[in-house]
């Protein structure tokens, strides 16, 4: 037995050291990590082409502007020789002049400023094409002034103004103002205005912002909804996972005795998975149950050659003189064999059935309480034989979700340990409250307590620490083949930690202050 605790232990140090991932590991490969690194490309990258995409539209815009405000110097060039002319006056023949110039996609606007005028408000309309209806004449001017497209020309009239001015006239059109030509006469200023249909620009981010431009509208929709699926995509995934992962607690905890992976599951590709877990746990279960059958069978199949043997050494025991030293101790060592070959079928057992219980642990609620009470009712007169002292506080009406047979075999374990390390005229305690979400028991004894650096260990299989103080550093004794039926095998505590672990509890053992050990364990409350 103490090779196969080596053993054990060995096997957890070798499974800690194999399992130890670095934990930059488990963050590269969480969905979470992926899922933060995706969102962070998708922020970056259209900042990134946004730019370059800007400069090259800046570039083209310039090249594109250059290109219809040298047509509008063109305009202005012809309507030049026309416009110093002082007789007859121009205002007569510009309108026919500016409509042979203009083209369906191109517009002239003609203004003129009379010498001695001073401000924007003396500009007045010479000629437009397209026309503009003489009741809003002044309205389109009024426009013009607003936006600032005159302001320049005032008090020089002079060198020509590069614009690119989105306008919209009192007719409902998007116009384009590339550029004003001021041509200074002795008459005044003229203004030669040229403006394009903006449907020509349609597009372009001439006279507005950059992201305002269809193209990268239409480029801003197609992106996000790529970043939604995409993101959804991992939504999904990551929800299906937590709903695995809610129906494996419930499965765990019992909460849910009918939950199936399968119908929680909401991605079509995961259904194998879910199906696949399905199976799995329904094979654990039944494993279970065949283990709590094979323990039960075993049990009975073992138990039945001993009890044949214990009653066919009552005659021999008899027959044999009890002056016979040899043949007296041949029947002692033969009756403490079947005891102790008796235990130990006790004790697979119970090892089977924990066994069973980790795989497909009992939920139902439990009355605590009740339990207890009850429990250490029975122990009165074992309490009394001994000369021990017995106190409980027990907290009324403590509910717990678990087996009602694997809460006894945690509380028997426990308080006869108490008593098997108290001395006549000792006290044992016993307390039951609850903490958050769980019941919190307490069993304590007045006996030699555990070396703090064996605290752990005493929950391990096959180690037994009877005999040793908590002030001994002695190393933890493994029972023997020829040791006394009643010598500790050490499984107890094992099976009390696995127990309740199964069932979502857990146990701890302290040195108390005044002297002994107190063993603390806890169970989920009943939701």
């Amino acid at each position: 037995m103490a090779l196969a605790a080596a053993k054990d232990t060995g096997l957890a140090a070798a499974r800690g050291k194999t399992d130890a991932k670095p934990a930059g590991a488990g963050i590269m490969r969480s969905l979470v990590s992926k899922l933060i690194l995706l969102l962070v490309v998708f922020c970056a990258v259209p900042v990134m082409l946004y730019g370059e995409f800007k400069q090259a539209d800046k570039e083209k815009q310039s090249l594109l502007l250059e290109s219809v405000r040298e047509q509008g110097r063109l305009i202005a060039e012809t309507l030049r020789p026309l416009l110093m002319r002082e007789e007859p006056s121009p205002l007569l023949d510009v309108q026919s002049v500016v409509s042979r110039l203009a083209t369906p996609h191109t517009g002239v606007k003609v203004l003129f400023l009379p010498a001695g005028e001073h401000g924007v408000e003396g500009f007045y309309y010479v000629a437009s094409e397209p026309e503009v209806p003489p009741a809003t004449l002044q309205l389109e001017r009024d426009r013009l002034v607003e936006r600032g497209v005159l302001d320049n020309l005032v008090g020089t009239c002079a060198g020509e103004v590069p614009i690119a001015l989105r306008h919209s006239n009192p007719l409902g059109n998007d116009e384009l103002l590339t550029s004003i030509t001021p041509i200074t006469t002795k008459a005044g200023c003229w203004a030669v205005i040229t403006a394009h249909a903006g449907g020509a620009f349609l597009g372009t981010s001439i006279g507005q912002p950059y992201w305002q431009t269809l193209e990268v509208r239409i480029a801003i929709i197609i992106y996000l909804t790529m970043a939604l699926l995409t993101i959804g995509v991992f939504l999904t995934i990551w929800r299906s996972l937590m709903r695995f992962r809610n129906t494996a607690r419930q499965v765990r905890t019992g909460n849910a005795p009918a939950g199936s992976f399968a119908k929680q599951n909401g991605v079509p590709e995961l259904a194998v998975v879910a199906e696949e877990f399905d199976r799995m746990t329904r094979s654990l279960q039944e494993s279970a149950d065949d283990i709590r059958l094979a323990a039960e069978d075993n049990a009975h199949a073992f138990k039945t050659p001993i009890a044949i043997m214990r009653q066919s050494l009552e005659p021999l025991q008899r027959i044999v003189p009890e002056d016979s030293a040899r043949g007296r101790r041949a029947l002692d060592v033969i009756e403490e064999s079947i005891d102790r070959l008796d235990h130990l079928v006790t004790c697979a057992r119970q090892l089977e059935e924990t066994t069973a219980e980790l795989l497909d642990p009992p939920r139902q609620e439990v009355n605590l309480s009740h339990l207890l009470e009850r429990m250490l009712g029975a122990y009165d007169e074992a309490f009394t034989s001994r000369g021990l002292h017995f106190r409980a506080n027990i907290k009324s009406n403590v509910i717990v979700r678990a087996g009602e047979d694997l809460i006894e075999t945690v509380i028997e374990n426990l308080v006869d340990n108490a008593m098997g390390v108290s001395q006549p005229g000792g006290a044992i305690a016993v307390q039951l409250s609850t903490s958050g979400s769980n019941a919190l028991v307490v069993v304590r004894d007045h006996g030699p307590g555990v070396p703090e650096n064996q605290l752990e260990r005493i929950f391990e299989r096959y180690v037994s620490l009877r005999g040793l103080s908590s002030q001994e550093g002695g190393t933890p004794q493994e029972p023997v083949a020829g040791t006394p039926v009643n010598q500790h095998l050490g499984i107890g505590l094992w099976i009390v930690r696995r127990n309740l672990e199964a069932v979502g509890g857990g146990v701890r053992a302290e040195n108390a202050p005044g002297g002994g050990l107190a063993m603390v364990f806890w169970l989920p409350l009943a939701s």
